[in-house]
């Protein structure tokens, strides 16, 4: 069940990411047989990542603007539907330019049908929001044989409606619970939706490279280096993807929007922290912590109030703040990478870095929209030279964690530091077509064939019933999981299988048949759904072996 058949709009073979530029490390030293993050593939992924996470930001930042009568709507729109154009030369590249045409046909018109739904629900218009929600449908069945054929059915067209259907209904999820006032699950879903295009990217840019390895030099996409690039990516992405909705709601008064998305920060910083313990260490990690929050993700809040107040002197002070920040984060890069990735370097791009988040507010309360969305595109698409320049130091100073026949403990979407535990956690099978998934009674740590990230919930037992979390096995082994909130339904979708749980319920339906669990599944204490663990493996077909010692769980299948 590994992710080979889940699709996602084709993107980027010519390369819109940006150079690292000023961020990069000096490369020159690196030869052929050395780990490194700029391959083709490697290329290919990044820019999946960066497109296909662009779409889900800006179409969250659309609908929800539109919903709420922002005056900046109309330009969010626009940057929306640029997005969609700014595919096309990567689609041309791949598939030639009638397929190109067509793409931007079907996806364009795609981001008009949320326009419509919005437009449909904000008017309390039922049969309108049927009208737009058949339109949506229509895109995803549309775009799916597109893809089919497009891939030659390498990507089945079953398997890509799932996929693109995950995706619309993450984006109505943040949609509909913004505007409920569910701001924190919002915020949470905001996370979980992006993280799923990074997700979809890593699929299908392997699918692309498979498809076409003599482009990409018989390489692949899933190399420990680029993995490492991958999850700098989406950190350093999200970081500031979060720090514009935040300020602006901060800017609007939207005091408990705010709140939320703070609170979202916190959890990506988070992440951060853990992704800098996992290779330098819980020291490391704490210094960079107190740079980070303290004259950076404090600062950009201060700097809101001294805006919307009009104080220059106030003003003045807090850009000071963060310009400390960049020299103390820029020594503190050069420093833990050994001075692969150079302090003046990365001052540099961290001042560039800085300079675009304010010019997004600043033209934001100057009431020049169209410029505000210049500026967040740009500093959006900025934060994707940090992965390459940062993670290629990394990879420099360490490059035998990063070779291939051996990879690095930690390469997740979240990297993690190491745990320590009685029983070490296993490493990759021999056999390569193995999967190994790893986890413990009452830890967050999560193994997939060796890679670790960070749960935010764990496995437990209730009763005689041990219970493990959904969504972290299903991400982990390469399956979607949905969320329907009205029906209390968790629906998994691993290739061409599905299953559906209902929270409180004992039954589950297999690709359309009835079965029973060993006990209901439900939700835990952290919010998350849990589900026995000796039913979901029988269902899925893992083997299942217990380490009583230490509480540990070893789950492997062939695949």
């Amino acid at each position: 069940m590994k992710m080979k058949k889940i699709i996602a709009p084709v993107l980027s073979l010519s390369l819109m990411v940006p150079a690292a530029g000023a961020f990069a490390a000096d490369m020159n030293s690196t030869t052929m047989a050395a780990p490194t993050v700029s391959t083709k593939a490697a290329d290919l992924r990044a820019g999946l990542d960066y497109l296909l996470s662009e779409h889900f930001k800006l179409a969250v930042e659309a609908m929800t603007k539109a919903y709420s009568g922002a005056p900046d709507a109309a330009e969010a729109y626009k940057a929306l539907d640029q997005n969609a154009v700014d595919m096309g030369p990567a689609i041309e590249s791949i598939y030639g330019k009638q397929a190109a045409t067509e793409f931007e046909r079907i996806f364009r018109a795609h981001n008009q049908y949320t326009d419509e739904l919005v437009k449909a629900t904000k008017m309390n218009n039922q049969a309108a929001v049927k009208q737009a929600e058949a339109k949506v449908q229509g895109f995803v069945d549309e775009f799916a044989a597109f893809l089919a054929k497009a891939t030659d059915n390498k990507l089945p067209e079953a398997a890509a409606e799932k996929a693109l259907r995950l995706h619309e209904d993450e984006v109505q999820d943040v949609f509909e619970k913004y505007i409920a006032g569910d701001y924190t699950g919002a915020a949470k879903e905001y996370r979980e939706g992006l993280n799923t295009m990074f997700t979809v990217s890593k699929a299908l840019s392997g699918a692309i490279v498979a498809q076409n390895p003599s482009k990409f030099d018989n390489g692949t996409v899933d190399t420990p280096a680029a993995d490492l690039r991958s999850a700098l990516n989406h950190l350093a992405a999200e970081h500031f993807a979060l720090s514009v909705m935040q300020m602006q709601q901060q800017y609007d008064g939207k005091t408990q929007a705010s709140d939320a998305w703070i609170n979202a920060e916190a959890g990506n910083t988070a992440d951060f922290k853990a992704a800098i313990a996992s290779i330098y260490g819980q020291a490391g990690a704490n210094q960079f912590e107190q740079i980070w929050v303290t004259n950076h993700i404090k600062a950009q809040s201060d700097y809101v109030d001294a805006l919307k107040k009009g104080d220059q002197s106030a003003l003045t002070a807090v850009k000071n703040r963060i310009e400390q920040f960049t020299k103390e984060f820029a020594t503190f890069l050069g420093t833990a990478t050994a001075n692969n990735l150079p302090a003046s370097a990365a001052e540099q791009a961290l001042m560039t870095h800085e300079g675009q988040v304010q010019a997004v507010i600043n033209d934001y309360a100057a009431k020049n929209y169209a410029a505000a969305y210049t500026a967040d595109r740009e500093g959006y698409k900025t934060m994707f030279g940090i992965g390459e320049a940062l993670g290629g130091a990394i990879v420099k100073q360490y490059p035998d964690k990063f070779k291939m026949a051996s990879a690095p403990t930690t390469q997740p979407s979240t990297p993690a530091k190491q745990p320590t535990t009685s029983t070490p956690a296993p490493s990759k099978p021999m056999n390569e077509n193995m999967m190994m998934v790893w986890m413990k009674l009452n830890s967050k740590t999560l193994k997939i064939d060796g890679k670790t990230t960070m749960m935010d919930t764990m496995p437990m037992v209730v009763g005689n019933t041990t219970y493990i979390p959904l969504r972290y096995l299903g991400e982990g082994i390469g399956a979607k999981v949905a969320w329907n909130k009205a029906s209390n339904e968790v629906t998994v979708m691993a290739g061409s299988d599905t299953m559906k749980f209902w929270i409180g319920k004992d039954t589950v339906v297999v690709n359309g048949k009835n079965m029973k669990l060993s006990a209901k599944a439900m939700i835990n204490k952290d919010g998350r759904t849990v589900v026995p663990l000796r039913s979901i493996t029988e269902l899925l077909g893992w083997d299942v072996k217990w380490n009583t010692a230490d509480g540990s769980i070893t789950l492997t299948k062939s695949m």
